[in-house]
């Protein structure tokens, strides 16, 4: 028996291409965003080119919204259009024009209050912390939800487990270890 037979679809559940970018990864340690409870989350990087994955993204979003109209209506006397609500898909060329890390790109934002399992191309717990940073390629498992809080009704992304599949340059400007000793060069040493 195959282990598909007992999987439920869940048509807001989505697994992300392998070409996916993680920035911003806050993956080993919940971190608060403006004084909020502190969460995990990571900003995944999806290429335009990666179309299938962009459209499993969209069609999430789509069943979210249609799956959970009670929760984006409230009080309202109606159901908001999706045109006029946050959703988590967002271009990167309009909104982030001046980051090359993000070019050509869509991003989304994931978080969780748990943790997620991260596991490596052959599905092994990763446990080295080093080898999940900003800048890493993988799989990442999400599911799309509606909320409505203090007025602002929306789509939001969920983090649910994530693939490493291989190591990309690190994100943020820094340069590692490897690259900065990569000569025996010592001109900068007393310079």
């Amino acid at each position: 028996m195959s282990n598909n037979t007992n999987r439920v679809n869940n048509p807001m559940k989505v697994i992300t291409g392998p070409d996916t970018r993680w920035s911003y990864a806050n993956v080993w340690e919940p971190k608060s965003i403006n004084g909020g409870t502190p969460k995990y989350s990571v900003s995944l990087i999806i290429p335009k080119s990666d179309t299938k994955t962009v459209a499993k993204i969209k069609a999430a979003i789509e069943a979210a919204y249609q799956e959970e109209q009670a929760k984006l209506k409230g009080n309202s006397r109606s159901v908001p259009p999706l045109s006029a609500i946050k959703t988590p898909l967002r271009d990167s060329d309009i909104e982030r024009p001046d980051d090359p890390a993000y070019a050509n790109a869509y991003f989304i934002n994931a978080n969780s209050a748990t943790a997620p399992g991260i596991v490596d191309a052959d599905r092994n717990p990763v446990l080295t912390r080093s080898e999940v940073y900003s800048g890493v390629y993988g799989r990442a498992s999400i599911n799309l939800y509606a909320f409505n809080s203090n007025g602002n009704k929306g789509i939001a992304c969920g983090l649910n487990n994530l693939q490493l599949i291989r190591l990309g340059e690190p994100l943020g400007g820094k340069a590692s270890a490897e690259a900065d000793f990569a000569t025996d060069d010592d001109e900068d040493f007393l310079g």
